[in-house]
């Protein structure tokens, strides 16, 4: 084998490896939602307009909605063999979305860290609220 040959076989050796050590990456911090603005068209929206948009939104995403309090709802959502559990707590003014609990999603109590995919999920479920509250009416 020429001395290029063997350079060429290595930078390819070198892509592969870092491809695969990047596609390990697959944990990371855990990332809640604090304190978001209730951002509405409608000038100061009732407690029961801003619950039933956070539960229209997780409903259309394939959330479980539960409210287990006034101002509180517990969202479950369920992929396979995934599951990831949230407290969304919120007034008329704002909301937070918080991990509670998960299944199979790598979930590390000590380094605070997840599947990656929890923290998307949780944006998406973010997003889907935010676009229910501007259609408020």
């Amino acid at each position: 084998m020429t001395k290029m040959a063997a350079l060429k076989q290595l930078r390819i050796l070198s892509v592969a490896l870092a491809l695969v050590l990047a596609g390990c990456n697959t944990i990371q911090p855990i990332k809640n939602i604090s304190n978001a603005p209730v951002t509405s068209s409608k000038t100061d929206p009732t407690l029961d307009e801003v619950r039933e948009a956070i539960k229209r939104a997780g409903i259309a995403l394939g959330w479980g909605m539960k409210e287990t309090s006034p101002g509180n709802i517990v969202a479950t959502l369920i992929l396979r063999t995934h599951t990831a559990v949230v407290q969304i707590k919120y007034d008329t003014k704002a909301y937070s979305i918080e991990y509670s609990d998960s299944t199979d999603l790598k979930y590390d109590a000590t380094k605070q860290v997840i599947h990656r995919n929890y923290n998307g999920w949780v944006q998406n479920l973010n997003n889907a609220i935010r676009t229910s509250f501007v259609n408020l009416q």
